[in-house]
């Protein structure tokens, strides 16, 4: 079991302990199962950034909180050093890395994502957060479906979009993609 999964499933049943909040309604406001749900809580399931964001607007933390366990403590600036963001595996084909964690208050999650490639037969799970993303592709190349519609970036390329459509990516030519996102 990863054990960042499982410090953030620990953090996450804190949550709900401390705001006497139920198992069922965190589930129900990520939209999954309470069984899912539970095996996030248990570490032993992916864990969704835009899950985490919801979690943490709807109950006024910081998702820095949930993914780190500190709270950020800058307000005029926070710099990221190449290769020093705060970093999670979310799971083995994605890492993220957070470029500004230490920023509190900010009105954007900034981070550098690395898609490892995997079989094209295997299945995407579209993925949707309030508000809005900006990708840009640094290395690589990636498919990124938005609703039904398919589109390849290139490194370089960059879209904005609506993240309550559901969308989700992957790696293309068994190379890994790294890309620039920022959730708003």
């Amino acid at each position: 079991m990863n054990e960042e999964l499982k410090q953030i499933g620990e953090r996450l049943r804190g949550l709900r302990d401390v705001l006497d909040i139920s198992a069922d309604e965190v589930a129900r406001l990520c939209g999954i199962s309470l069984e899912q749900y539970e095996k996030m809580e248990a570490g032993e399931s992916e864990l969704s950034v835009a899950n985490l964001q919801k979690i943490a607007k709807e109950y006024g933390i910081s998702l820095d909180v949930l993914l780190f366990g500190e709270e950020p403590k800058m307000s005029t600036y926070f710099l990221t050093r190449k290769g020093q963001g705060m970093s999670i595996e979310r799971r083995k084909a994605y890492k993220y890395q957070s470029l500004a964690s230490g920023f509190r208050g900010r009105k954007a999650d900034p981070f550098i994502v690395l898609v490892e490639p995997k079989p094209d037969d295997t299945p995407l799970q579209p993925n949707t957060h309030s508000g809005q993303e900006f990708n840009m592709v640094l290395e690589g190349r990636m498919e990124l479906q938005i609703g039904t519609k398919k589109l390849v970036l290139n490194e370089g390329d960059s879209i904005y979009f609506d993240a309550t459509q559901p969308h989700c990516m992957r790696a293309l030519d068994e190379k890994a993609v790294r890309f620039l996102a920022i959730i708003f």
